[in-house]
């Protein structure tokens, strides 16, 4: 494989016009992001079936779940109209970032609510959740929701937006830098996640 000074160069399978897999992980990320926009979508339509409790006003829970659902609508968009730029050696570096970006956020947001809930559910955290926004909260339920299905998610789609991006760099000796700097960033912000849950640092809200 050859480098361009724009980017790697894309590596094809035989009888397409993409590496090998690489349409099939866009495909499932984006289908992945609309399952979960159309579950914030439900609930920006003032659906009430598996909430964690009662919000202090119905009207800003709608609003908060209607903003996610348009931002999970953009991020289900973007990998296949990313598509196309990845046979242009001058994007391709920016899709590497929007990937880096996107594989490190929401791994980090999965593993850092992941391990406050099952601190939560054993009794060696207690996660504050603001009287503004809620009037009840059942905590069990949030825990478990959250491990099952909303932390799932973020988990998964993270690691098909870093699959996306391994795929893209090929046999490029800039894929080990790639992989080794996400873990590595992912672990110091899991890291400042878990000490401001525990109040060391400043709190830092993690939606």
């Amino acid at each position: 494989m050859t480098a361009s000074r724009t980017g790697p160069a894309l590596e094809q399978e035989p009888g397409s016009r993409y590496p090998a897999g690489l349409v099939a992980v866009s495909v499932a990320a984006s289908g992945w992001a609309l399952l979960y926009a159309l579950y914030r979508a439900y609930y920006g339509f003032g659906g009430t079936v598996g909430m964690i409790g009662r919000p202090a006003s119905p009207a800003e829970f709608r609003t908060i779940n209607f903003i996610g659902a348009a931002l999970l609508l953009a991020v289900a968009v973007l990998p296949v109209t990313m598509l196309p730029g990845w046979r242009r050696p001058g994007l391709r570096r920016f899709l590497l970032a929007i990937c880096w970006v996107l594989a490190v956020g929401f791994v980090m947001h999965a593993l850092v609510q992941d391990i406050q809930r099952a601190l939560s559910l054993a009794g060696a955290l207690h996660i504050h959740y603001p009287p503004g926004q809620w009037v009840t909260v059942n905590r069990h339920r949030a825990d478990v929701q959250d491990l099952a299905f909303n932390e799932t998610w973020f988990l998964a789609e993270g690691v098909l937006w870093g699959v996306i991006g391994w795929i893209a760099l090929g046999r490029s000796p800039a894929r080990r830098w790639w992989v080794g700097t996400a873990l590595a960033t992912i672990a110091v912000l899991t890291l400042v996640g878990m000490l401001a849950a525990y109040g060391v640092i400043g709190r830092v809200v993690v939606y």
